[in-house]
């Protein structure tokens, strides 16, 4: 925020806004748009697409907004932003192809139809923001390679615990510290659960089941620390990570293996502790005289120490992400080269030949993440790709599926982008 904050009053004043299109108004897209409405200056949101128009009726209706319109073509989109009024839209591709639009924020936490946009906006020379864990775990690697390829930031948002993580990360190497673990904290992981165990608690706070069963089974910190593990090269120590119990996220330091630490550098999780809304960051320091000097301010005898946030708050620091990429051309988070990480399928019960997938949070699978070698030598399949697959054979509950077990859909944007990923970075395995 320090040194943003002054940079957007200076576009401010200068009445010279970053143009922000939104594509996804779902609980984290209404919650982008409500700061994006409200609290942000030197930005301004001139579009809004979503699948159903009352998603995003919604967020303007909660942020008490009534100046947007409804448009159908690029032109009706272009003469809403200029005099002033936001457009609205169920065509993501208006957003991308716009020239009255610089920046495209994607939250819509689909895979397929997450990288059709991404894809599209980065093609149209646009910087495009993640609020979509899902995709980037997936495939992120490539499509910072083509971001890259057409000069635009690739990037994903600030709030959630991957980008906080990168925040914290770069704080404590800037402060002379080696990070040896990016690390989570997670009350509560059930492999079991469904969208139909989830569904009171989804309503009671405004979300949809399967997004809350993601976050129940597992699915959805696998695909966060997955982002994390590409943009900081640390692998996981086994499938599905330790995740050991924990008391006090200061405690940390002392539930991992320090040769595997200072080997690799870890991702992983703590299990219960407190602090429990945030995230941590394990690194070490070798100079005794530096070491003296952090024992006096309480951190410990060393020579690893814990470091943390006690919160996230997306999708209310997501706006400061926008600024970032558009004004320095700063990635809070972005893979740095050939993924490290992979969320792969696992069947939650028994499934039979000739069922389909029902994806991430659904009835029928849950997601795990591994090392992406690993993922690769046993043809493994992403959970971020299982949706809308058929079953070939009879499948045991727990099994890792792989591609031989599944029919892929036809002509999926992603499925192009997965192999183009493979050849790239591991010579088309």
């Amino acid at each position: 925020m320090i040194i943003v904050d002054k940079a957007l009053e200076k576009l401010e004043k200068e009445s010279n806004p970053i143009r922000v299109g939104l594509v996804g108004a779902g609980f984290a897209g209404r919650g982008f748009m409500l700061q994006m409405l409200d609290f942000i200056k030197g930005m301004r949101l001139v579009a809004v697409s979503n699948r159903t128009r009352s998603g995003a009726v919604l967020g303007f209706k909660q942020g008490g907004y009534t100046n947007y319109k409804d448009v159908k073509s690029l032109k009706e989109l272009e003469g809403t932003i200029k005099i002033g009024k936001t457009a609205l839209t169920n065509n993501p591709f208006l957003l991308t192809d716009s020239r009255q639009i610089d920046v495209i924020v994607e939250a819509t936490g689909e895979v397929e139809f997450g990288a059709q946009v991404v894809l599209r906006a980065i093609e149209k020379g646009k910087h495009t923001v993640l609020i979509n864990a899902e995709l980037d775990s997936t495939l992120g690697p490539i499509l910072k390679v083509k971001a890259d390829r057409k000069n635009v930031v690739y990037t994903q948002a600030e709030g959630d615990q991957p980008g906080a993580l990168m925040n914290l990360f770069r704080q404590v190497k800037g402060w002379g510290f080696k990070p040896v673990m990016v690390g989570n904290i997670k009350s509560l992981i059930d492999v079991r659960r469904t969208p139909k165990t989830q569904e009171r608690w989804a309503n009671e706070h405004f979300q949809r089941p399967k997004m809350v069963t993601s976050f129940a089974d597992g699915t959805k910190i696998g695909a966060e620390m997955a982002t994390i593990a590409n943009a900081t090269g640390f692998p996981v120590s086994k499938r599905g990570m330790e995740g050991p119990k924990c008391d006090r996220v200061e405690n940390a330091y002392k539930l991992f293996n320090f040769k595997k630490l200072t080997l690799t550098g870890l991702t992983d999780y703590v299990l219960g502790a407190e602090p429990s809304f945030g995230i941590f960051v394990l690194a070490t320091c070798d100079q005794k005289i530096r070491r003296r000097y952090i024992k006096i301010y309480k951190m410990g005898s060393g020579p690893l120490y814990t470091f943390y946030t006690p919160y996230h708050l997306s999708p209310l620091e997501a706006p400061i992400s926008v600024a970032r990429a558009a004004i320095f051309k700063d990635a809070v988070l972005a893979p740095i080269g050939k993924p490290i990480c992979d969320v792969v399928t696992l069947a939650k019960r028994d499934i039979r030949k000739g069922e389909k997938l029902d994806g991430i949070g659904g009835f029928l699978t849950y997601g795990a993440i591994d090392n992406y070698d690993v993922s690769l030598k046993d043809n493994l399949l992403p959970i971020g790709l299982s949706e809308g697959c058929i079953v070939k054979q009879d499948i045991k509950i727990d099994a890792a599926i792989t591609y031989d077990m599944v029919k892929l859909p036809k002509k999926r944007i992603s499925d192009k982008l997965r192999k183009e990923q493979n050849k790239m970075f591991f010579g088309g395995k």
